[in-house]
């Protein structure tokens, strides 16, 4: 997948009338899509062609419970093409996104969806505004985020990686904490696989890690208190809170073109969403949750990747691995 040219004025026609409308009628589907239905997934690819011959893959997955489903909203009505323009004012080549939309597997009918890396607006949209928001959730303080990093792990296939040994991104929107492991029957009744044994969260995100870079992006300051040190345990400073969940696009778009180096610092950043007509009090909101990540980029500041597994590992982990 990946094929075909993006155009921004294309992209924003699209969405151009659906701010005032119901979110029923942007988001339509009542159930799994079947073409997002992960029942018997193999591999999702984000390839090069002819159109993008640096593909980079960069995945959305949207929390799409109840207290999470503004940030799709607000995607699809009006920071996507945001995104995309980022990116591409910045100079960030070929990027080719996917989207995912994760819920909880111990109570919802939906908990995973996968969509198609895609470069077309009409395509983006497609997959995104085919996600089911269910609002479902679960009263445990958990969501299924882990199978996100699974599906990451086992079943995507990009040639940013394979290729040319550069990370794909995968952002995760969220205000829980995850489960402590990828559940094996979960897993065998959502995709059709058999595990030996539970995953824990550790390790499917050390899997992941591999190939992708990883994002949790906690939508407001007022959130972050129930669930942001244990995602700091997980991810270190690849945990970006930010001021307001409208600001997901542009700080997503920022995290890339910073990692990519496609500006050289956050003044960089600045003057392009500046010279895109951004309000300067959502300028500084956008810098100000990336402040710490620009830090950790600074080559004479120490690094912290995301923490490698610890502890005896599982048969999974060595088949991947050895």
């Amino acid at each position: 997948m990946g094929y075909g040219n993006y155009s921004h004025a294309a992209h924003t026609a699209l969405i151009a009338d659906r701010v005032a409308k119901p979110g029923a009628e942007v988001f339509t589907q009542t159930a799994t899509h079947a073409l997002m239905n992960p029942h018997g997934l193999k591999v999702r690819e984000s390839r090069d062609n002819a159109d993008h011959p640096n593909s980079l893959g960069i995945v959305f997955a949207l929390d799409v419970t109840g207290s999470m489903g503004d940030i799709p909203q607000t995607l699809a009505r009006r920071e996507l093409p945001t995104f995309m323009k980022l990116l591409t004012d910045c100079g960030v080549a070929d990027p080719q996104l996917m989207f995912m939309a994760i819920g909880d597997a111990t109570s919802d009918r939906a908990p995973l969806q996968v969509g198609q890396f895609e470069s077309t607006a009409n395509l983006m949209d497609q997959w995104l505004t085919w996600s089911y928001l269910e609002g479902g959730g679960g009263g445990s303080g958990e969501e299924s985020y882990e199978l996100a990093f699974y599906v990451m792990a086992q079943h995507t296939d990009m040639d940013c990686w394979v290729k040319r040994k550069k990370r794909g991104y995968l952002f995760v929107t969220g205000d829980e904490l995850p489960y402590p492991a990828v559940s094996r029957h979960q897993i065998e009744g959502l995709i059709g696989e058999k595990l030996d044994e539970d995953i824990p969260i550790e390790e499917v995100i050390a899997a992941a890690a591999e190939t992708t870079n990883l994002f949790f992006l906690i939508p407001d300051a007022q959130r972050r208190r129930r669930c942001e040190p244990r995602w700091r345990e997980l991810l270190g400073d690849h945990v970006i809170c930010m001021d307001s969940p409208d600001d997901a696009c542009a700080v997503a778009a920022g995290i890339v073109a910073l990692t990519e180096k496609a500006v050289p610092n956050l003044d960089g950043l600045a003057k392009v969403m500046g010279a895109t007509g951004m309000a300067k009090e959502r300028v500084g909101g956008v810098l100000h949750a990336l402040d710490a990540y620009a830090a950790l980029l600074d080559p004479n500041a120490p690094r912290r990747a995301p923490p490698a597994a610890s502890g005896p590992r599982s048969s999974w982990w060595k088949r991947l691995f050895g």
